[in-house]
């Protein structure tokens, strides 16, 4: 569980870089992004971690079935994951349904470290 632990707590920082990438950069007047210097090294580390994640994830949930966490919602934040490592990235992206899926990623990852403690 250490890996799922470090995995979980690397996601939480990377969905606050995402977040802080999106409102500090992409939002200034005048960004230009750099596909391949910015998005895909932060696209391939997220989506790396996320996969060792959710294949992490999925059994200790079957096997452990933590209150308020559900395979579903690890599906569901494996794909929000991806989806912000890009979306953080393009001044055309709404702004409530980015931090809305953020605060969703968020939520998912601190419980289930609280759970992983417990």
């Amino acid at each position: 569980m250490d890996r799922l632990n470090q995995l979980t707590r690397e996601l939480l920082d990377a969905n606050r870089e995402a977040f802080d990438q999106y409102i500090e950069n992409t939002k200034k007047e005048g960004y230009e992004v750099d596909f391949y210097g910015e998005v895909k090294p932060f696209t391939d580390r997220i989506r790396a971690m996320a996969e060792e994640w959710k294949n992490l994830s999925l059994p200790w949930v079957a096997a452990n079935q933590p209150k308020y966490i559900h395979v579903n919602q690890i599906n569901d934040t494996f794909d929000n994951l991806q989806f912000i490592a890009v979306f953080a990235f393009q001044p055309d992206t709404k702004e409530k349904r980015f931090t809305e899926m953020v605060k969703s990623i968020d939520y998912v990852l601190s419980t289930m470290l609280e759970r992983l403690h417990s």
